[in-house]
């Protein structure tokens, strides 16, 4: 616990820095392609568009999703939700193997370069995000008090999103093939994670399963704020585990990372 306590004031501590490079690293990246940044916004448009045409038209036809709003409205906002935690995961677990050469030569805290890379997709989490809203509330959709609640989500999502990323990001320094091992189970993730099956209409046996992925607290987590479903301490068992998997791996990670750290540039 004392490692994760650390890593986490190091957090803290160096928060405008992470700030700046990560929006550096989010120009640098579309620097030299002619639509530069709109890119952030087409990608995950198509691909919401394209996933609506599957399971959207294709397998619900006109119907509505339990929640009383459209399946389009209802889907953006899992896939708003999904797109930034899936790309900052998979990115994430090769942070610190794709910089620490870069940064060995200096006085850097590598525990870092995951925030970094959490912090670089931001912006285009951002907008989609006020897309989301937009259309709920041209669905007739009104802002209540339980929307003040995604400040709680949120703050699941970024620990979550650190806890995971420091974890992954250390064991592929280590093993390199973590980094495929990951982008192969947040392919699975994505069928159990809410995002494109209303886990409603679900038997309760198969819900069961599906509560176990940490990812689907989240991401309904978002969808009862926004559509005035449910408070977060409704739901007592779900929290408490979802707390507990993020602290695990919050902990595993920061005694992996600081046990290593010395060393990254030697497997490298």
């Amino acid at each position: 616990m004392k490692d994760a306590v650390s890593i986490v004031k190091d957090q803290l501590k160096h928060l405008s820095m992470i700030l700046r490079i990560a929006r550096y690293e989010e120009r640098a990246d579309y620097q030299s392609h002619y639509l530069g940044l709109l890119w952030q916004i087409l990608n995950p448009l198509i691909q919401i568009g394209t996933y609506y045409l599957i399971f959207g038209v294709g397998l619900r036809g006109t119907r509505t999703a339990t929640d009383g709003v459209p399946f389009f409205v209802w889907m953006v906002v899992g896939m708003t939700t999904w797109m930034f935690i899936n790309q900052s995961i998979t990115r994430g677990s090769k942070a610190i193997v794709n910089k620490v050469n870069l940064v060995s030569k200096m006085k850097f805290p590598l525990n870092i370069l995951p925030s970094i890379n959490i912090a670089s997709g931001f912006s285009v989490y951002l907008v989609m995000l006020v897309v989301s809203l937009i259309l709920l509330v041209s669905q007739g959709v009104t802002p209540t008090l339980m929307w003040a609640q995604y400040i709680y989500y949120f703050i699941c999502m970024i620990v979550f999103l650190y806890a995971v990323t420091l974890f992954t990001s250390t064991l592929t320094v280590l093993f390199r093939d973590m980094q495929f091992i990951v982008q192969s189970v947040m392919r699975l993730l994505f069928y159990v994670s809410g995002t494109i099956w209303n886990i409603a209409e679900m038997p309760e046996s198969i819900r069961h399963y599906f509560s176990l992925n940490p990812i689907l607290y989240i991401v309904e987590g978002f969808r009862d704020a926004f559509l005035s479903r449910a408070w977060f301490w409704e739901s007592p068992a779900l929290t408490i585990y979802f707390w507990a998997f993020t602290l695990f791996f919050l902990v595993a990670g920061s005694v992996l990372h600081n046990k290593f750290k010395e060393s990254f540039v030697d497997y490298v």
